[in-house]
């Protein structure tokens, strides 16, 4: 059965980068040797796997990474260290503080 990861890579200058590869570690190894001029690790080589998640599923693969890739760093970095507190605190924030919600009712 083949399997599908969606990974977070830190950067050497700490950005984060998010990912989905069928190989995680084939594609670490790509990411490092800079095979492809134009990707945006490129130049902020090495990296490293903060993160990963295995999927059967390719379509349940590209959802979560498309989702990932909506995050913030903070929230991408709460869930790589396993943050659920923080993790929590702030999808509660990204619902209630940027939604429009401002404590006035009509």
């Amino acid at each position: 059965m083949k399997l599908y990861y969606v990974y977070i890579l830190e950067c050497s200058d700490k950005l984060l980068y998010t990912g989905i590869t069928n190989y995680i570690s084939r594609r670490l190894e790509e990411h490092n040797l800079g095979l492809n001029k134009d990707s945006f690790t490129f130049k902020r080589r090495p990296v490293e796997v903060i993160f990963h998640q295995e999927f059967r599923e390719i379509n349940q693969a590209i959802w979560f990474e498309k989702k990932l890739k909506k995050w913030s760093a903070q929230k991408k970095r709460a869930l790589a260290s396993e943050d659920e507190i923080l993790l929590k605190l702030l999808a509660e924030c990204r619902n209630e503080c940027h939604s429009g919600n401002n404590g006035n009712s009509n």
